[in-house]
């Protein structure tokens, strides 16, 4: 791993810390104001959206040049959307900033991981993207514990201060991401693309390669639906945000597992697209029994790990595989609507969920099962298409 991308992923470690310390606290805050479960699920979609939305605008403007400095503004607008969002007291505008805080951290979600594969060789690409994978993932755990904690401490007893303290600390973290980013590898063309011819380009993608994000949009909703509920479902249990936020270290530690020692070993395979297609049939049938156990508790920390092991392989698999679509000096936009479609399904999984949830809890985590298993059979539709594209080549 040469010295760039060793220097994002501590960037990315610290940002999964940061951008994840208020949201154990998000459910009980949304409760002391009055605000029905249903709302929590609009939040999150809106700031999904806002994610849709900034990973196109940012990938392409990525490409351009000056990474570094998007990536700061981007981060100055989470940070503006989650302090309002404690500060405003008004659920309509709650979920607008929602909406702010989406579109802003999505110029460093995009652009962190272009520009590992901008300096990545491509056959240490999968390496280097399951060791940013581990380091967000174990960051957020790391955030999730101490966010946990804070309303422990009597600064944060009023939840608002945990939002403000985030919003003020991502600030630094943007100060010293610009700092210590080096920009770029790659100088942009003399006609450089614009926001709009960026945009239209989007439909000349490959066929095969749609196919593929849209089977990522279903997946995603199920993989998100799960992440956020079970946030709620762990209150409704009656447990507080210190054991939740246990809960979340422990998972971070199996990703780090999983990134470092499961996802290499997957690769070795060179059976990439095979590995994603089993992913899915076991994450819906862990998912399927783990929430019909009448001791939740001992299987969310038993075989319920055995699925947070394999949603981190399939990240790191379908980031690989995504950025092949990819050439020199695209790696931005290219990944902006993988964010996009990505985030497609972070909006409507919590929209869907919030009315699922309300029905009855288990009814979300069903559906999460349902958008794994569409998402199995769309990623046949692809391997029967690479399969017919290599024969037509051998022809």
């Amino acid at each position: 791993m040469n010295k760039t991308v060793k220097t994002l992923v501590i960037i990315y470690l610290f940002q999964g810390i940061i951008h994840n310390l208020g949201h154990p606290v998000t459910p009980t805050f949304v409760e002391s104001l009055g605000i029905e479960d249903y709302w929590f699920g609009v939040f999150f979609a809106l700031m999904s959206l806002g994610l849709t939305i900034g990973g196109l605008v940012w990938g392409v403007l990525g490409d351009r040049g000056n990474k570094r400095i998007y990536m700061f503004v981007g981060l100055l607008f989470y940070s503006l959307g989650q302090f309002m969002f404690a500060y405003v007291g008004n659920v309509y505008w709650m979920v607008f900033f929602r909406f702010v805080s989406g579109f802003g951290v999505a110029a460093s979600v995009t652009l962190l991981i272009s520009h590992t594969i901008e300096y990545s060789d491509k056959r240490k690409r999968g390496y280097n993207l399951a060791f940013m994978a581990a380091a967000f993932t174990f960051g957020s755990s790391i955030g999730y514990l101490i966010g946990g904690k804070m309303p422990s401490i009597t600064y944060f007893e009023d939840l608002r201060n945990v939002f403000y303290f985030q919003a003020l600390v991502n600030v630094v973290h943007g100060f010293v991401m610009y700092l210590l980013i080096i920009d770029e590898k790659s100088i942009p063309s003399e006609n450089p693309t614009t926001i709009i011819d960026g945009l239209k380009a989007i439909r000349n993608l490959d066929k095969t390669l749609i196919v593929f994000l849209i089977s990522l949009t279903f997946i995603t909703v199920g993989t998100i639906n799960i992440s956020k509920f079970l946030d709620v479902y762990f209150r409704d249990l009656g447990y507080d945000t210190s054991q939740l936020g246990d809960f979340v270290f422990v998972t971070g530690m199996v990703s780090i597992f999983s990134s470092l020692v499961v996802v290499p070993f997957i690769l070795k395979l060179n059976k990439n697209m095979t590995m994603m297609k089993v992913i899915q049939i076991v994450s819906a049938i862990i998912i399927f029994i783990v929430f019909r156990s009448e001791k939740i508790l001992f299987v969310l920390y038993t075989l319920f790990m055995a699925y947070v092991i394999v949603k981190i392989a399939y990240q790191v698999l379908e980031q690989n595989y995504i950025s092949d679509y990819a050439s020199e000096g695209t790696y931005g936009a290219i990944m902006g609507v993988r964010q996009a479609f990505f985030a497609i399904g972070m909006f409507i999984g919590p929209i869907v969920g919030g009315v699922l949830y309300y029905i009855k809890p288990i009814y979300v985590f069903d559906f999460s099962v349902f958008t794994f298993m569409i998402g199995f059979l769309m990623l046949l539709l692809v391997s029967r298409k690479l399969k017919q594209e290599k024969h037509l080549i051998n022809e």
